[in-house]
Order: C-alpha cells, then sequence, then structure tokens
C-alpha cells in the first residue's frame, strides 16, 4: 500500500509538469517524465504498471474528469484551481469513478486524494479535495457513503452562519404551448435533470440576477411570479474553505420557444422542454422534488 501511496505521488507529479507545460506532451514525452520523476522521486518503486496504466488512463478520461470537476465546484472553472489542486482532483476522481471498487475502494480514493492534497497542496487544498470528491460521492447515490467523514467535526449553527455567503436564483421555468405547459431543465453530467441557476452579483436583487442568469445559461427572458422557497447548505472553495450557499428559487414564465445551453457552461451537457405531465419519470435530484411538486400544483390550480 505504501508503494501505491508513492505511486499516486509520482503521477500527480508527471500530470503536473503535463499540465504546467500546456498539456501538450507526447505520449513518450510522458514516459520520459514518468521514468525522470520515479527515479528522482521514488526510486524504491521498480515496478512502473500501477504508475503507467493509472497515468494514461487518466489522461484518457481527462475531459470528462475536467466536466465533474466544473459541476462538483461550479464558482471555479478548470483553469482557476491551481495546478496542484486540479490534478490531485483528477486522481481522485478517476480512481472514484472508474477504477475497479474491488481494487480501489471509495474510501481508498477519497483519502489517497486528501493525503496527496495535504502533501504538495496549500493550507486548504485537504478541505477542498475532500469536499469535492465528497460532494461527487454523495452524488452516486451508493450504500455506505454515509460512512465516510464519520470523524470529521459538526459544524455548529453559530458556525455555520460565521461562513461566508453566496447567493444564487434558479427557477422553475414554464411556458404554455397550445393545451400543455411545459418545463425547461437542463440536464447535467451526473444523469440529472434540474432547474437553470446561477451567482447573483453585488448590486443585483435577486429576482433581477436570476432573470439575467436563466438569459445566460439557457436564452430565456423570463418573468417572475412567485417565490417557491430557499435551500441553503455548506461547500468547499479552494481558497476561502467552508462556505455557505443560499439559493432562492421561482416560478417563472417564459415563451416556448428554442432552448440553447451556455456554452463551456460546466457540469451541464443539454437543456430541453418537458411537459408537466413527464416531469416524474425524469431522474431529479431528492431536494428538488418538493419544488417540482409545489410548482406543478401552482400550475394545474391544484
Amino acid at each position: 500500500m505504501a508503494n501505491r501511496h508513492l505511486s499516486r505521488s509520482i503521477v500527480m507529479q508527471v500530470l503536473y509538469e503535463w499540465d504546467f507545460r500546456g498539456c501538450k506532451y507526447t505520449s513518450l514525452e510522458l514516459e520520459e517524465a514518468l521514468v525522470r520523476n520515479t527515479l528522482e522521486f521514488a526510486p524504491g518503486v521498480h515496478n512502473l504498471s500501477f504508475v503507467r496504466k493509472l497515468l494514461f488512463s487518466i489522461l484518457e478520461k481527462r475531459e470528462k474528469i475536467d466536466d465533474i470537476i466544473e459541476k462538483a465546484a461550479p464558482d471555479w472553472p478548470i483553469d482557476k484551481i491551481s495546478l496542484i489542486d486540479r490534478n490531485v482532483l483528477r486522481i481522485g476522481l478517476f480512481e472514484l469513478l472508474f477504477e475497479d471498487r474491488g481494487q480501489v475502494p471509495a474510501k481508498v480514493a477519497i483519502n489517497e486524494a486528501i493525503e496527496l492534497a495535504k502533501s504538495f497542496g496549500g493550507e486548504t487544498s485537504s478541505k477542498f479535495i475532500n469536499g469535492v470528491l465528497g460532494a461527487v460521492y454523495k452524488e452516486l447515490g451508493e450504500s455506505g457513503k454515509n460512512d465516510l467523514g464519520k470523524k470529521k467535526a459538526v459544524l455548529s449553527p453559530a458556525d455555520i452562519a460565521k461562513l461566508p455567503l453566496i447567493i444564487l436564483g434558479g427557477a422553475v421555468v414554464y411556458a404554455h404551448n397550445g393545451d400543455d405547459i411545459y418545463l425547461a431543465l437542463v440536464h447535467d453530467i451526473f444523469g440529472h435533470w434540474t432547474l437553470s441557476k446561477g451567482k447573483i452579483e453585488q448590486g443585483e436583487n435577486i429576482e433581477e440576477g436570476t432573470i439575467r442568469e436563466i438569459k445566460e445559461e439557457i436564452g430565456l427572458p423570463v418573468i417572475i411570479k412567485e417565490k417557491l422557497g430557499e435551500n441553503e447548505y455548506v461547500a468547499s472553495h479552494p481558497e476561502k474553505g467552508k462556505i455557505r450557499k443560499r439559493v432562492s428559487y421561482f416560478l417563472a414564465e417564459a415563451p416556448y420557444q428554442p432552448l440553447k445551453l451556455e456554452d463551456g457552461k460546466g457540469g451541464l451537457d443539454d437543456v430541453e422542454w418537458w411537459k408537466i405531465t413527464d416531469i416524474l419519470d425524469l431522474n431529479l435530484y431528492s431536494d428538488m422534488i418538493p419544488l417540482f411538486t409545489k410548482a406543478v400544483g401552482m400550475l394545474l390550480g391544484k
């Protein structure tokens, strides 16, 4: 196991070098970097098969992994995350999502990444890595996921209230088309249909910011009709550490027109209109269902 940890350290250093030099290494240059870093930093590692397999597998899945990073850390585009943190995340996410669980259990994948962050990253790196990987693991919906982090200190309500607060706005966007009512939903890389939302900028009120974000994200002009509710949770920030996020959700009307997902929107891969009668057949986040239920009740007059 010690050799595996050392091997992951070598992979991290090769990824760092490759990333620092513009992600333009050829396969031969990657092999040379792998051997050079192994000889310099881990001369005791003689079997490079694990290192080589992990390195090239991560690079093969890199685009998918980076999309997931941007979904799990939506306030930080991939190029704004430090070189160390984003390459530790690439290793951790690859092992969490694509490795054989019999060989690399989820706890091992997350703990190994946290240890890499502690060894090579900054003061808040390990907390950021833990937050991102924990968020991804939560979405996997596997039994035993709640066993992770049992030893972590639980923040008291007073501690949570002191955390920096980020305000977001989102909406259940609906439109009439003939006799039918449709909802505009976005699809994320975890396979869920969810609501368009975004960060409220300084100087905006929540309704103005929500209207702007929806227009930017899916190309729809909307009119806010009613507030549906709020959702507040604690997230991890790569520099600030723990932060609070408060999302206000609204019911908003739009014209029934073609939708266009914002280019480069991290974590989202589709946007579609859905008939209101088909919504509950979709893969939705459990904490979104009460919002959908309330909105549908309002729209159908129930």
